[in-house]
């Protein structure tokens, strides 16, 4: 009888570990292909129930480890887009100060066209 209680403990020790490994495998795959990670998305990719997910220590602490990087990376990327749309607001601002700076040119020249030609007209 102790000899099978034995071999059910080797058994449920090769089966954790063998489970470890294709959790992490699986991590590993997602990441490099580039999807996003998660409790579900591992758990469907591996067909490894998200109760292991969430229980193994050192699945769990990896999995909310890529998840903040991920997190952060979405962040600076809306702080870069933020950051053009800033940068194109500036530009506008300078575009918009061009345009009535040279509307004010134009006005002035029109007038001093206008000007010019009753001197003109008065000669002839």
């Amino acid at each position: 009888m102790a000899g099978s209680i034995k071999g059910l403990e080797l058994n449920w020790k090769q089966r954790t570990e063998k489970t470890y490994k294709d959790a992490m495998k699986t991590i590993d795959d997602l990441h490099s292909q580039g999807k996003e990670i998660n409790f579900n998305s591992v758990s469907k990719a591996s067909n490894i129930s998200k109760s292991y997910l969430y229980k193994e220590p050192k699945v769990r602490k990896m999995i909310e480890e890529i998840r903040k990087t991920e997190v952060s990376n979405k962040m600076n990327q809306r702080a870069k887009y933020d950051k053009t749309s800033k940068s194109k607001d500036v530009i506008i601002d300078a575009k918009d100060r061009k345009i009535a700076k040279l509307e004010d040119e134009n006005h002035k020249l029109f007038h001093e066209i206008e000007y010019l030609r009753g001197l003109l007209y008065q000669k002839i």
